[in-house]
């Protein structure tokens, strides 16, 4: 057990952000607000057999890396985790942890580390899910991120890392939500922000347990005529959003680099930081080298965030994704951006995938994987299995794959299948730093067949 006043050394972070020591016994120790370097003392919290969690109550030897938060509720707030760690020490653990996941979890080294991709830290988060409740015993109505570690929202009135414009809308929120008749009826706010020609284009998805009052929605439509933002309802599941009216601009994100606009509903899955967004998606294509007489798959595409670029610059893309309703979104922006007879889109359930499918789909030069934090277990696998077959993978298995990930632990995983089973070397992988702040480690990586 620690004792209070034992004096601990933090070795390295963890996936959650927390200090990393090791106490007298020998025991593993993680600290809430430690960072590497550093000598702590701690307040145990919680105790197992083989690890404790504590909390930092005194530091002797502070890291040169520790910085004062920006944010005033940070710490109460659980929306970031990293605020009093100096950025670019940030990136270099977002790094040190791809690098780790890769040789631990999938005994893959890569030839060369790319140069973490890194943009703004303040203020990039155009998307986010609010919570609302109303709390008599706090003075009203909270609308804000979960408090670390619980299920309370925080009592919060700015946030860092929301745009400013979003951050400023937190107390008016407050005041319209305590404002209407089903104040305790409404559990969410979903904030999606888009790029208008005008500036940000903010939409707001209000999700409400029983039906809107005429005087309510009354009370949205002047918000939304002040404030200048598009609300959008949610009675029930994602399908059942809806604008409040209609009109208004289009919610929609660039790829300049590409010539390319994503129209996009405020439910969609999108990048939630713009900025490294489009830097991500320039440099997957100049890492696949797509030439104009090759054909490539885009494997979990999306709305067409990769698919469409790539129709830019291939003969032919086929973006797979597992939601029909989704597939449709895709072919409407391929439509959006006359980039319908480059691109064909398909729905199919990528986590059921063997070799037998794997071929249905042909022969590509070049493949972009973009999974969701599940990986491509049974892509790749798929890709394995036709590597070690007699007839083996050579009339599908493309020279060149870029994989995106938002789970290193699965990139790494999925990284040791293509290395050892499918005939491929890791020849570059790198850091994205698409949530500052926060412990979440996006990273890119690329395969070479032979």
């Amino acid at each position: 057990m620690t004792a209070n006043n034992e004096w601990l050394t933090v070795e390295s972070l963890d996936l959650e952000a927390q200090g990393v020591a090791h106490n007298a016994e020998g025991k593993v120790v993680f600290i809430e607000g430690a960072l590497p370097g550093e000598q702590v003392q701690v307040q145990t919290t919680r105790r197992k057999n083989n690890w404790e969690q504590a909390q930092v109550t005194a530091i002797r030897k502070e890291s040169s890396q520790r910085v004062a938060p920006r944010c005033a509720f940070f710490g109460t707030c659980g929306g970031c985790k990293m605020q009093h760690f100096h950025v670019q020490a940030q990136v270099a653990v977002k790094q040190r942890v791809l690098e780790d996941n890769l040789w631990h979890l999938g005994k893959v080294r890569p030839e060369r580390m790319l140069r973490p991709i890194e943009g703004p830290t303040w203020g990039y988060r155009y998307r986010a899910r609010l919570s609302v409740r109303h709390v008599p015993k706090k003075g009203g109505v909270l609308v804000g991120f979960h408090e670390r570690k619980s299920s309370y929202v925080a009592d919060m009135t700015s946030c860092e890392v929301l745009p400013p414009e979003v951050s400023a809308l937190l107390v008016p929120l407050r005041a319209l939500v305590a404002s209407m008749d089903a104040r305790d009826r409404l559990p969410q706010i979903e904030v999606a922000v888009g790029e208008g020609p005008d500036g940000l284009v903010i939409a707001l998805v209000l999700r409400h347990l029983e039906p809107l009052s005429e005087a309510d929605a009354g009370r949205l439509r002047a918000f939304a005529a002040e404030r200048g933002v598009q609300w959008w309802l949610q009675p029930k599941g994602p399908d059942t959003v809806h604008l409040l009216d209609e009109g208004g601009p289009l919610l929609a994100y660039r790829l300049p680099e590409f010539g390319v606009t994503m129209p996009f509903k405020p439910t969609d899955f999108t990048q939630v930081n713009h900025h490294i967004n489009s830097v991500l998606v320039g440099r997957a294509l100049r890492l696949l080298d797509v030439q104009p007489g090759e054909r490539v798959i885009d494997w979990f595409c999306g709305l067409g965030n990769f698919t469409l670029p790539l129709a830019t610059q291939a003969r032919e893309v086929l973006g797979i994704e597992g939601s029909e309703a989704l597939v449709q979104r895709s072919r409407e922006n391929a439509a959006f951006n006359e980039l319908g007879h480059k691109v064909r889109f398909e729905a199919r359930n990528l986590f059921e995938m063997g070799p037998d499918e794997l071929r249905v789909y042909g022969a590509a030069e070049k493949w972009l994987v973009d999974p969701p934090r599940e990986g491509a277990f049974a892509l790749v696998k798929a890709l394995a299995d036709l590597h070690q077959s007699e007839a083996g993978a050579g009339d599908v298995a493309p020279r060149r794959i870029v994989y995106v990930s938002c789970n290193p632990a699965t990139l790494a995983r999925d990284a040791g299948l293509l290395v050892h089973q499918a005939g491929y070397r890791c020849t570059a992988a790198g850091a994205v730093n698409m949530f500052p702040h926060t412990a979440h480690v996006e990273s890119i990586a690329v395969f070479e067949r032979g």
